[in-house]
């Protein structure tokens, strides 16, 4: 295992550059600056270019020096928005690569909170670049892995964002690579926990969209209702920490409070517990190693409250288990596992396949791919295998 969550520098005020600024990581990170605006003091921002308002007046807001916007189409909609709220010499960056631009600026950290493997090119960027990367994106080291790690240019330059990894950031402070014997990573069970495999093929994108606990956006809601968000999390949490994917537990608690933790080879397990709130997660992001003061409410120890927690069930959430034989198979594996399923998702919320035809599309699209291994591996074998998986998704569910 890798010391791979260190940040040398702190104390004084750190530059910023949010990408994804419109999500729901974005905006929360947005809540965190404004709370600590002596700590923080964000020099550019990134969308996709959907909401050019908002973009807008968050560039407005915060006083960037550049807004970047992944729709070309909405550069000049998005200058006319700056101009009308009063700040037209902000400079305005569009097209595919604008996100990787600003990414690659030099800030002190960039928070990479877009959606999707568009997010493996300005995680390469920032990294390359040195700056502290706050990594929400998941995809991109799913996707990446090998690429991300080549990247890299000093220990600790990768701070995880997702809860849960956070929470194993956290929990492994208590002691040394070796000691660690085993990771148990925390999932809720979605809102289909103790549904049979028959009741989850008939689920609607309206129920899947109603998770019980966290307030996310579409594509990584459905993703926690089928499990293959998790699978995501535990290809995340093998690459990030150098754990064995056969050394990381999966365990269902419904209450989101401990978020997840890490047994040691004495017997001792170290949890991390806070209510759900993404605001801690990524605040410890921008700031590691310090915590700020205040970010959230922490647990309320006067109140009677139970924990529980159960086994997962595999049969009906196979994803998990696609997740570890894609992490075992071949260094581009986990890209078509995540490919496969963002394809098949956005048919899904499409209407264009069943909630069922999500995992087990993704099942035929692996057994296809023939891997490249990680000495092999190139960005353009990457976005190769990301393509064909893509192409094989939508053949599979347009046959069905």
């Amino acid at each position: 295992m890798t010391d791979n969550v260190l940040v040398p520098d702190s104390g004084a005020t750190r530059t910023v550059t949010l990408l994804g600024s419109t999500g729901s990581i974005g905006t929360q990170a947005i809540d965190v600056v404004d709370a600590h605006p002596d700590r923080f003091r964000v020099e550019a921002i990134s969308a996709g270019g959907s909401d050019v308002e908002t973009l807008a007046a968050q560039a407005a807001h915060l006083r960037v020096e550049r807004v970047a916007v992944a729709d070309a189409t909405r550069a000049d909609a998005l200058r006319q928005a700056l101009a009308d709220r009063g700040v037209p010499d902000v400079e305005v960056l569009a097209g595919p690569d604008a996100a990787t631009v600003v990414a690659g600026s030099g800030s002190d950290v960039v928070l990479n909170g877009i959606t999707g493997s568009v997010g493996l090119r300005p995680t390469l960027a920032a990294l390359t670049a040195g700056s502290t990367l706050a990594l929400a994106n998941k995809e991109s080291l799913v996707v990446g892995g090998a690429l991300v790690h080549a990247a890299q240019r000093r220990p600790g330059q990768i701070v995880p964002v997702d809860s849960e990894h956070s929470a194993i950031a956290q929990s492994l402070r208590s002691g040394t690579s070796a000691e660690v014997r085993r990771i148990i990573l925390t999932a809720s069970g979605g809102p289909f926990r103790g549904w049979t495999s028959e009741d989850v093929k008939k689920v609607t994108p309206e129920q899947a969209l109603a998770h019980p606990t966290w307030s996310m956006g579409p594509v990584v809601t459905v993703n926690s209702a089928s499990l293959m968000n998790k699978g995501l999390e535990l290809i995340e949490a093998h690459l990030l920490f150098d754990v064995p994917t056969d050394d990381i537990t999966v365990v269902v608690h419904p209450q989101s409070v401990v978020h997840s933790m890490v047994e040691f080879v004495d017997g001792s397990t170290v949890a991390q517990a806070s209510p759900p709130d993404m605001r801690l997660p990524i605040a410890l992001g921008l700031s590691w190693p310090e915590r700020l003061d205040p970010v959230a409410p922490p647990c309320d120890w006067t109140a009677a409250t139970s924990w529980t927690f159960e086994p997962l069930d595999e049969e009906t959430f196979p994803a998990v288990r696609l997740a570890r034989e894609a992490a075992s198979a071949s260094a581009t594996h986990p890209a078509v596992y995540n490919a496969a399923n963002e394809e098949c998702v956005d048919a899904f919320l499409g209407g264009r396949a069943s909630f069922g035809d999500i995992v087990t599309t993704v099942e035929r699209v692996l057994a296809e791919h023939r891997g490249t291994s990680v000495a092999d591996v190139t960005l353009e074998a990457v976005v190769e295998a990301e393509q064909r998986a893509r192409v094989a998704a939508r053949e599979i569910l347009a046959r069905r």
